[in-house]
């Protein structure tokens, strides 16, 4: 039996996982993490999110939840991460991230911390998305740079991070096969008499609207064809199944940082 606690345990991505969590054999659910001042503090985080009692007490402090997981799945925000990992770094406890948004340096310790123990960072944990990262790959090695490289994300309106963690991977990925340096090809946005699309740009483009769930276009543009993949998620469960799934992966696991494309065997 894998304990689990999750951070932002209230929140969309939370109460996903943690819903989905009561119908897997392997997993229980040992802690649920909220920040400080929240209104649900010291309440039954089941009767919470709609499951019934559960006995697991909703907290702010990382040491009591840390004291009894082995393993934590973190969606709650870049800041909140980070100083979770930094209060438990003297008694490090594997952590599955799926929180986007981080800074470089954010980032960096992310890699420290995983020295001390197997940690899965990933912007997006769904399997048809890491499965289109692994595709993407290859047809933009093929395409080369006779093909215009652009990516659209679609998120509902209260995403606060943009672009998503998952463009800025696909990002990495087709600048990495195409041997570019993203900080220097990278275009955000276009506005106003901007001249001719140069060769290398990659183009990140984002749309907020609704209550999208997450929709992620790759458009290679050729000339008299253009190839178009598209990634549209439907319900939030995939990426929590997925962060389950990537959960009960990294008990196996030696210290390190992972990915999804670990977790799925891509690599």
């Amino acid at each position: 039996m894998l304990k689990i606690a999750v951070t932002g345990a209230t929140g969309r991505m939370g109460n996903r996982i943690i819903t989905l969590s009561q119908d897997i054999e392997e997993l229980k659910l040992s802690g649920a993490l909220e920040r400080k001042g929240d209104d649900n503090i010291g309440k039954d985080i089941g009767e919470v999110i709609g499951l019934g009692k559960t006995g697991v007490i909703i907290t702010d402090d990382i040491h009591t939840v840390s004291k009894d997981a082995d393993v934590i799945i973190d969606f709650s925000s870049p800041s909140a991460t980070i100083d979770n990992l930094k209060a438990i770094s003297d008694k490090p406890v594997p952590f599955v991230i799926g929180t986007t948004g981080f800074s470089k340096d954010e980032i960096e310790y992310i890699g420290l911390y995983a020295q001390k123990t197997q940690t899965v960072f990933a912007p997006n944990m769904s399997v048809g998305v890491n499965l289109l990262l692994k595709v993407l790959a290859d047809i933009a090695k093929v395409t080369g740079d006779d093909y215009d490289v652009e990516i659209v994300e679609s998120h509902h309106r209260l995403k606060k991070d943009a672009p998503s963690g998952t463009a800025m991977k696909m990002a990495q990925v087709l600048a990495a096969a195409l041997n570019r340096n993203l900080d220097d090809d990278a275009i955000y946005s276009r506005h106003g008499l901007i001249g001719e699309r140069t060769q290398k740009e990659i183009g990140i483009q984002t749309v907020r609207a609704g209550d999208i769930v997450g929709e992620h276009t790759v458009l290679f543009g050729g000339l008299g064809e253009r190839i178009e993949i598209t990634h549209k998620a439907s319900s939030r469960d995939t990426f929590a199944r997925g962060a389950l799934r990537a959960s009960l992966w990294i008990r196996k696991q030696t210290p390190g940082l992972y990915d999804m494309q670990d977790v799925l065997g891509l690599k």
